[in-house]
């Protein structure tokens, strides 16, 4: 019988040709990488291995070293500017990046880098106005590939938000939104567009120009109709100028947008109801509100209102009723403020006691915290301190959110 190979052989063949060319590949990629090592000089190695071992000091000193045996190893030298600057040492950054971003041997994209770093560099070291007229430039020219203008463009932007330029901060992200790969991209420029208008609004109507700030507002919703900042700060326009009617219409818009943030108005919305004379109608929308989207702002407004006009005990009552269904030690803590004032003397120092003991704790989770990050402040933020991040604090405090806390108040509260 005749055995048919068909195409076998020609597979076996075509298969030790492909071991063939790999082995080939391997022994040339081999013999490539040992003579760049060689060429490298040792400090270079040694240099890394400082850097593997957070030896920034010795590293810098065996940078600096492989560069001057081998001034052409730029990378090398980015290497080294980086560094100093993440050390804190911007004169010898700035130092490097210059000399890189005057050689005439560099590629173009190359060059683009040096000078990126360079613009970093007097960034860092409150220069702004050299690091805007380098970035001006570069941006005009589009100078770099598309990820260079796309860096360009974010640190023109971050030098415009320090210097409180928000017109010029809006151009600049209106064309980062407008170059943004994904819907998640977009969504934060889109966001931060809104926050820079209102920031423009804030300045405008802080100099008396109402029709312009008016104009921001507008611009802020359009920008990103979620933007609650526009209503509340839009109220409080309204407020101050006496049309309470409007400040409370304006508020009102909130809980359509995103009931979370009701807390933060909660305080305005009852003065501009009792301007009114409609203080007793305000506390009971409060309370409404507090039945719905229960928050420890909301809360403390209405706990506040009841105290100053029913009493001791009408504010215990009501702390105590919502604690059934929204447990936490911030509202503990509220429950035996009202108990003390309402309680006999004989009760009023063991109470006081553990009222202290409640609050030392409760004060330190009453706070907002930024969830990009966790930098945690007493206040509300649009802007965080800490990181630059722009809403990143959820409006409600880190108290609303604590298990443990919520099933110790519940026991208090059925006690």
């Amino acid at each position: 019988m005749q055995l048919d190979w068909g195409w076998g052989p020609w597979a076996i063949i075509a298969a030790l040709a492909f071991f063939a060319a790999g082995w080939i590949a391997a022994r040339f990629d081999l013999r490539q990488l040992l003579r760049e090592s060689k060429v490298l000089p040792q400090s270079y190695f040694r240099g890394l291995n400082f850097l593997l071992n957070e030896q920034q000091d010795k590293a810098i000193e065996a940078f600096i070293e492989a560069t001057k045996a081998n001034p052409e190893a730029v990378e090398l030298q980015f290497a080294l500017g980086s560094l100093f600057r993440k050390r804190g040492e911007v004169d010898r950054s700035i130092r490097v990046h210059q000399s890189l971003s005057e050689r005439s041997d560099l590629s173009a994209e190359q060059q683009v880098t040096a000078l990126l770093e360079l613009a970093m560099d007097y960034q860092k070291s409150g220069l702004l106005d050299y690091a805007e007229r380098i970035l001006s430039d570069m941006s005009a020219k589009a100078s770099g590939t598309h990820t260079q203008q796309a860096q360009t463009l974010r640190l023109l932007l971050d030098i415009y938000v320090q210097e409180n330029d928000w017109q010029k901060a809006i151009d600049i992200a209106e064309r980062l939104d407008a170059g943004a790969a994904t819907d998640a991209a977009k969504r934060r420029y889109t966001r931060d567009i809104a926050q820079y208008y209102c920031e423009l609004a804030a300045d405008c109507y802080l100099h008396g120009r109402l029709d312009a700030a008016e104009r921001a507002l507008d611009a802020a919703l359009n920008a990103d109709h979620r933007c609650v900042r526009v209503h509340l700060m839009r109220g409080e326009w309204h407020a101050a100028a006496g049309r309470h009617e409007e400040a409370i219409a304006t508020w009102h818009k909130i809980e359509s947008q995103d009931p979370a943030y009701l807390g933060l108005m909660a305080e305005k919305l009852l003065a501009s109801y009792t301007a009114l004379g409609r203080g007793a109608e305000g506390l009971l929308h409060l309370r409404e509100l507090q039945r719905q989207y229960a928050a420890l702002d909301l809360l403390n407004a209405i706990f506040n209102a009841t105290m100053a006009g029913e009493g001791a005990e009408a504010a215990y009552q009501l702390v105590k009723e919502d604690l059934r269904t929204n447990p936490t030690l911030v509202g503990l803590d509220r429950l035996l403020e009202a108990q003390i004032l309402a309680a006999p003397e004989e009760r009023k120092n063991d109470l006081q006691m553990l009222k202290a003991l409640v609050h030392s704790h409760s004060s330190r989770l009453a706070v907002y915290l930024c969830k990009q990050c966790g930098f945690k402040a007493k206040q509300f933020y649009w802007h965080c301190p800490a990181c630059g991040g722009w809403e990143t604090f959820p409006p409600r405090r880190t108290a609303e959110y604590d298990s443990s806390d919520r099933h110790l108040a519940r026991l208090h509260a059925e006690g």
